[in-house]
């Protein structure tokens, strides 16, 4: 082999590497969905135009929602075509209870229950951690619950609904998603009481 085509085999291999490399790093990339606000405000509060003010509904930073969000399965399921995800179609099964509660009744849940005819077993549901509970806020909605209910799910509750997430800041408590502000609060893991919606899928 002459030293120009032993020097042009290596150019091929490290431009080939640099491809694999290149598409390696952009597979490892999340993008993030849109946060659903379409609307911009002045600093008065006041509807305006969107175009040039930097603003959310200005951007539209992310992913675009898809047109159809939610697949009702027809088995007591709902798919979030988003992110994957399958949810328990209804929202209140468990009613309020603490987060240590809730654990254990997601970890039991199973065909037969809360509506389920999907043939799932008991340890394939769990609680969802913060980022999964959040994908379900929609930005531009003044209350989720009722545009979460009129998405297709039922019985959803305009209140806090408990992750599986702790905080870092004092392992006694637990991230909690409010469905009705579109805000993140934390629980007494002990002493406060939730509601509970099971996720499955989506690992």
């Amino acid at each position: 082999m002459t030293v120009k085509s032993f020097c042009f085999s290596i150019i091929a291999v490290a431009a080939a590497f640099s491809v694999v490399a290149s598409a390696a790093t952009a597979a490892s990339q999340v993008v993030l969905p849109q946060s659903g606000q379409t609307t911009c405000w002045d600093s008065s509060g006041a509807a305006t135009a969107c175009a040039g003010t930097g603003q959310d509904g200005d951007k539209l930073a992310g992913t675009a929602l898809p047109a159809t969000r939610f697949t009702d399965n027809g088995n007591g399921t709902v798919t979030d075509t988003l992110t994957g995800l399958i949810w328990l179609k209804n929202a209140n099964c468990y009613s309020y209870v603490t987060w240590t509660k809730a654990l254990s009744n997601v970890s039991k849940l199973s065909s037969g229950a809360c509506g389920l005819t999907d043939g799932s077993k008991a340890g394939e549901w769990r609680l969802p951690n913060r980022k999964e509970l959040q994908s379900l806020l929609n930005r531009q909605q003044t209350d989720n619950n009722t545009w979460l209910i009129t998405s297709g799910f039922l019985a959803v509750q305009a209140g806090t609904y408990w992750t599986s997430t702790t905080s870092a800041e004092s392992n006694t408590y637990s991230w909690s998603v409010d469905f009705m502000e579109a805000s993140v609060v934390l629980g007494h893991k002990i002493t406060t009481s939730c509601y509970v919606w099971p996720v499955r899928g989506g690992q």
